[in-house]
C-alpha cells in the first residue's frame, strides 16, 4: 500500500513540501540544479537526465514558468516497491485520484523502465490505466477518457529494478515548448537545450555573442530573452491549471512578479548571420514572433568571412551535421578554414561549437578547452570550446565536470 500524500482538505494536498522530478537534455542536469537553486528548491539532486527536488507549489509554477532547461516538471505521487503488474495495479488504485482531478478530464499514462522485471510495459500501462478509471468509477460512477494526442492529464511512471515511481505532469506540454517559434528549419534545436548550451559556454547577458551559421535563431531567441528577464513560460498555458490543488490566485502572483521583472526591448550586442537568406528569412520569423525585432542584429554572411564584432565575446553555433558521404566531406573541408577564420579574426573570444560531428577538433587545428557531452534527442554529441588567445591557443582548464551517460530506457504509453 502505498503512502497516501497528506491532505488537508479535499480540494488536494498538503502543498507545503511536496517531491518532483525536472527531466532536462542528458548533460545539463548541472545547469537545471543552478536554476532550481535560485528558485528556493530544496535540497534539488542531479540524476541522469534530470533533477529530482522538493518544495511547496509556489515552486512548481514558478519552476515551470521561469526554468528555461528542464523538459518538464513532474510531481511525486508514490515511491514504493512492486513485484508484479497486480502490485501496480494495487498500489496506483489506493491513491487519491478525486483529489488530483475530476473524472471529466481526459488521461495518458507513459510508462519507463531500467531493468524491470515487468515483461510487457505495454501490459503494465494498461493496467495503471485501468486502476486509475477503476478508481474514480467507484467513487463517482464515471471514469476519465483516454486521449493519447492532447490529454488534460499525463500521468508517468517510472519502474527500476524493484521500485514504481508515480508523478502527475504538471507542464502538459514539454516545457522547450515556449508558445514563440514561428517556423523550424531542418533539425531544429530545441530550445531547453539551447539555453543550456548557453550557460555552458559561460555567457550572460551584457556580453556580445554571435551566431554565425544561426539558422532559425533559436540560440539567438534564448539569449535576448534571457538579457530582457523574459520568463520563457510567461507565453503559454500549463497542466497544473487543470488539477484539483490549483491555487489561481497564487498562480496569478507568480505570473504577476514575472511580468514585472521584464525589461522593455532594446538593442542588444547579440548578432546573428548566415550564409543563406531562406535561414534568415527563418530566424527574422521567429525574433518577429518573440517581439525581439531590433533586439537582435542579423545579416547574410559567410562564417568563413564575417568580423568579430567586439573585441571580445562569445561565438556559438550548431554547424549542419553530415549525415549523407557527401555532405560528411563538405565539412570536413569546412572545419580546417573555419578553424583558420576563428584565428584570424576571434582573437580575444571565446568559440562553442555544439555538433554530433566528433572529427571536428581534429580537423579543425584547435585544441578545445573543454568538450562536454550533451545529447540532442538521443543523438550524442559534444560542446567543443576554444579560448581564442591572442598570441597563445592554449586552453584554460575544464571548469565543469563532465556528465554522465544515462543508460537505456524502454518507454510505453497508453
Amino acid at each position: 500500500m502505498p503512502e497516501r500524500p497528506r491532505s488537508r482538505t479535499r480540494s488536494g494536498p498538503d502543498p507545503g513540501r511536496q517531491h518532483f522530478f525536472s527531466p532536462c537534455p542528458r548533460g545539463l542536469e548541472a545547469g537545471l540544479r543552478a536554476e532550481l537553486e535560485a528558485l528556493g528548491a530544496v535540497d534539488p539532486r542531479p540524476l541522469d537526465g534530470g533533477v529530482a527536488f522538493t518544495g511547496d507549489f509556489h515552486l512548481c509554477y514558478a519552476v515551470n514558468l521561469h526554468s528555461r532547461i528542464a523538459s518538464r516538471v513532474l510531481w511525486r505521487l508514490a515511491h514504493l516497491p512492486y513485484r508484479n503488474e497486480n502490485d501496480v495495479y494495487q498500489a496506483v488504485a489506493a491513491l487519491p485520484w478525486r483529489d488530483y482531478f475530476v473524472p471529466e478530464r481526459t488521461i495518458r499514462v507513459n510508462v519507463s523502465a531500467t531493468d524491470s522485471p515487468l515483461k510487457s510495459l505495454d501490459f503494465v500501462t494498461l493496467r495503471i490505466k485501468d486502476a486509475v478509471c477503476d478508481r474514480f468509477r467507484a467513487l463517482t460512477g464515471r471514469r476519465p477518457s483516454v486521449d493519447t494526442a492532447n490529454p488534460d492529464v499525463r500521468i508517468h511512471a517510472y519502474f527500476d529494478a524493484a521500485t514504481l515511481s508515480l508523478y502527475l505532469d504538471t507542464s502538459g506540454e514539454p516545457l522547450f515548448k515556449r508558445g514563440l517559434r514561428a517556423a523550424a528549419g531542418e533539425a531544429p534545436l530545441r530550445e531547453n537545450l539551447a539555453a543550456g548550451i548557453l550557460r555552458l559556454t559561460g555567457w550572460s547577458p551584457g556580453i556580445p555573442l554571435l551566431d554565425p551559421m544561426c539558422g532559425g535563431g533559436t540560440f539567438l531567441v534564448e539569449a535576448a530573452e534571457s538579457a530582457l528577464q523574459r520568463a520563457p513560460g510567461s507565453r503559454r498555458s500549463f497542466a497544473f491549471e487543470k488539477l484539483g490543488n490549483f491555487d489561481a490566485a497564487r498562480w496569478a502572483g507568480v505570473r504577476a512578479q514575472a511580468q514585472a521583472a521584464e525589461r522593455p526591448p532594446e538593442p542588444l550586442p547579440i548578432f546573428g548571420s548566415d550564409l543563406y537568406g531562406s535561414a534568415l528569412k527563418l530566424a527574422r520569423e521567429n525574433l518577429s514572433r518573440a517581439g525581439l525585432e531590433g533586439v537582435v542584429q542579423l545579416k547574410q554572411a559567410n562564417a568563413l568571412e564575417i568580423s568579430a564584432p567586439a573585441a571580445a565575446g562569445v561565438l556559438v553555433t550548431n554547424p549542419p551535421y553530415g549525415v549523407r558521404l557527401g555532405e560528411q566531406q563538405a565539412l570536413a573541408d569546412l572545419y580546417p578554414r573555419l578553424g583558420d577564420a576563428l584565428k584570424q579574426r576571434f582573437a580575444g573570444w571565446r568559440a562553442c561549437i555544439f555538433t554530433a560531428d566528433l572529427r571536428l577538433p581534429k580537423l579543425i587545428g584547435l585544441k578545445p578547452a573543454r568538450r562536454i557531452p550533451l545529447y540532442n534527442g538521443a543523438l550524442e554529441c559534444r560542446l567543443y570550446v576554444f579560448e581564442l588567445i591572442a598570441g597563445s591557443m592554449r586552453g584554460r582548464k575544464d571548469a565543469a565536470a563532465a556528465p554522465s551517460d544515462e543508460g537505456a530506457q524502454r518507454t510505453a504509453s497508453a
